[in-house]
């Protein structure tokens, strides 16, 4: 079932120009711009308000033969999940909510891991390219910005599987979000971050062409993150390597290393005072100091 499509309807239950520095995104204009005859995206939606986009896209894939490359968009989110089962809660139309159903036939399962690493790629370079903001990657799955001299957590990255053969990742980026609206101390926007374009439609669509690239290169290449330049690229853009961290892992377990590097099945890699270096594939990342 696609669901009912608000963005475009002066009749809504929220007055949609209550805030004209948040204009409403128009899924019509969003599909002029980024479906095309071969291209990967199919299919915009935008709805004004739901749940979760990644709930709401997972239930759709598993009703029928959903095609790759549906992009669902939700101006407001009530119960939002970031890793872990994490809350994550912003103002309507305050930023980018979206998730996208991938296929990616040509790529062994193992490594699908790679998706949220690559996804968390092409948002930054997104980001960059029309925000003109410097963003950082904190591994896993975590965008970061600096506000002032700290470094701060604007976005998050969400990959749930769809049934045997697809993935939907999740993507929320605080974008207009001001100081009083911040739900923790330590959280930022792209405003915050000194953005020199805050507008929603353009920074949507340089995130999907972003995104668009990077899967067709990885997918191209089997899904091998060293020969699409995906895992060079990824270290590049780490704030966490280089760094002394903490890992919470599963279990009540933690593990305390340098961060040294991501290894060819997107784990982190941690160099211990024992001298030993063990990888991480999940858990919790805490970064201390820099090395």
């Amino acid at each position: 079932m696609t669901p009912r499509d608000s963005s475009d309807s002066p009749d809504s239950p929220r007055n949609r120009w209550s805030d004209l520095d948040r204009p409403p995104l128009s899924s019509t204009a969003l599909r002029r711009g980024l479906v095309r005859d071969g291209g990967l995206w199919r299919q915009v939606d935008v709805v004004q308000r739901t749940g979760s986009t990644n709930s709401d896209l997972v239930a759709r894939a598993a009703e029928g033969d959903l095609a790759e490359g549906v992009v669902l968009v939700a101006e407001e989110q009530s119960a939002a999940r970031g890793r872990l089962d994490r809350q994550w809660t912003a103002p309507a139309r305050s930023g980018l909510f979206f998730s996208v159903l991938l296929r990616p036939a040509e790529v062994p399962v193992p490594r699908w891991g790679w998706l949220p690493l690559l996804t968390g790629v092409a948002v930054a370079t997104g980001l960059s390219r029309v925000a003109g903001v410097d963003t950082a990657l904190k591994w896993p799955n975590d965008l970061l910005v600096t506000v002032g001299d700290e470094e701060r957590k604007a976005g998050g990255i969400l990959a749930e599987r769809a049934g045997d053969d697809g993935v939907v990742i999740g993507v929320g980026i605080n974008v207009s979000l001001r100081a009083d609206e911040l739900p923790v101390p330590r959280a930022g926007s792209l405003a915050l971050a000194g953005a020199v374009n805050t507008d929603r439609d353009p920074l949507l669509r340089g995130v999907l062409r972003s995104l668009e690239d990077w899967y067709g290169r990885w997918r191209g290449a089997g899904g091998d993150p060293a020969a699409s330049g995906l895992q060079e690229t990824y270290a590049a853009g780490c704030a966490t390597l280089g760094r002394m961290v903490r890992a919470e892992l599963p279990g009540d377990r933690s593990l305390v290393g340098e961060a040294v590097a991501v290894d060819g099945d997107g784990r982190l890699v941690l160099a211990t005072g024992a001298g030993v270096q063990e990888p991480v594939g999940a858990g919790d990342i805490v970064h201390l100091r820099l090395a």
